[in-house]
């Protein structure tokens, strides 16, 4: 017997995010309503197919056998899967909340690109597996699902932030190059995704998992098309600042208003931090019954922490000292630069129990040098950020 019905509904879903994106960067060049809504439709569309995917997924791995059945999160394609999932979750309950169909334009291309980068590298297994005998509990359930959906609210925010910086933009000041130099990063890591994707399907490249990420562009063994991928991603850089303006006076258009991006980047953290806080609990009482310990200062438990802290600071700053505005976005754009790192960044660069396809848990002591230098950088802009405020917790 086949159990192969998951990927038919999966790639349904990716197709549809597709559309979806592809009509939300149309919607926002040419603000057309009925673009806009066939956006959202995709949207929905491509959720209900993406949580078919996921639950027939969940039920054929039981007609496999009662000891091989788990929750589709186990292992990276699973768990990206997921994660998309979780993303468009948070997106569609924003959107319908707040009734601004421009934020898909910032969120959706990140679930279709998490989908299609799992659906076309070669090497990322698309079989259900049986679980290792760690991962056999039911903290597992709790752990995933809480964390997911807390990184989730992390990236609507991300996007949220971005898009609160660019309406608020004014002409080459330090947070126009701030927001141009992390919107020119993410368009850039999108494109080179997008090229590890075409190569695998092409056959021009024979992984582009794990440690061979990127592989086609920032990570060729070519040296010629290392150093295209880096003029190119300069060309980004100088084209987001020469044209920065222009971007700000089309949102512009849409009636999004400071006050508003400020309020839904502030509550979709509000609503992630709790997430996250019950995500690393349920992990440490997890891994307690696993290995014996609570916390082992594995990587993925490290940069956890370090996330954790990031938006614990977010939150304080915007409670006690009343921040709000351009230093608000700033700290939510840095928080889920952790949050990447803490998802893929430790399976690229670390080892640890909770890389895929780990058996160790030795703890690289590059994670040292990455927790100084992270927390260096956030001292930094946030010392900036103090030195250069004119007007106390008010927006910027």
């Amino acid at each position: 017997m086949s159990f192969d019905m998951n990927i038919k509904f999966f790639w349904v879903a990716t197709f549809s995010y597709l559309g979806a994106m592809v009509f939300y960067l149309a919607y926002l060049a040419f603000r057309n309503n009925g673009v806009g809504k066939a956006a959202t439709l995709l949207t929905y569309f491509g959720f209900v197919a993406h949580t078919v995917a996921l639950g027939v997924r969940w039920w054929e791995s039981y007609k496999m056998g009662s000891d091989i059945g788990h929750i589709p999160v186990s292992n990276l394609f699973e768990s990206m899967s997921f994660g998309a999932w979780t993303i468009v979750l948070i997106y569609m309950a924003v959107e319908w909340n707040y009734k601004n169909k421009s934020f898909g334009a910032f969120v959706m291309p990140v679930a279709f690109l998490a989908l299609a980068y799992i659906g076309v590298a070669p090497n990322i297994s698309k079989d259900i597996e049986p679980l290792v005998p760690a991962l056999k509990s039911y903290w597992l359930h709790i752990h995933v699902i809480t964390s997911f959906l807390g990184y989730a609210a992390f990236a609507v925010s991300f996007g949220v932030s971005l898009m609160y910086m660019i309406v608020n933009a004014k002409e080459k000041d330090t947070a126009y190059g701030f927001w141009t130099a992390c919107l020119g990063a993410l368009i850039s890591i999108i494109l080179a995704v997008s090229a590890d994707a075409v190569a695998a399907y092409m056959g021009l490249v024979a992984d582009i998992s794990g440690k061979h990420m990127l592989s086609a562009s920032f990570r060729s063994s070519s040296t010629a098309v290392m150093a295209v991928s880096y003029l190119a991603y300069a060309g980004v850089l100088g084209f987001l600042y020469a044209t920065g303006m222009k971007l700000r006076d089309s949102l512009a258009r849409y009636q999004t208003s400071s006050d508003m991006l400020d309020e839904v980047g502030y509550k979709t953290i509000a609503i992630g931090f709790p997430l996250l806080t019950v995500g690393i609990i349920t992990g440490a009482v997890w891994a307690n019954a696993a290995w014996g310990t609570y916390w082992g200062w594995d990587p993925k438990e490290t940069w956890s922490l370090i996330t954790w802290l990031v938006y614990a600071a977010y939150l304080h700053a915007r409670l006690t000292r009343g921040w709000r505005g351009v230093r608000a976005a700033s700290l939510s754009v840095f928080g889920f630069a952790s949050v990447i790192f803490t998802y893929l960044g430790v399976n690229l660069l670390l080892s640890g129990l909770h890389a895929y396809g780990a058996t160790g848990g030795e703890v690289d002591k590059t994670a040292i040098t990455f927790l100084f230098a992270f927390a260096a950088v956030l001292a930094a802009y946030i010392f900036i950020c103090k030195m250069t405020s004119k007007g106390g917790g008010k927006p910027e």
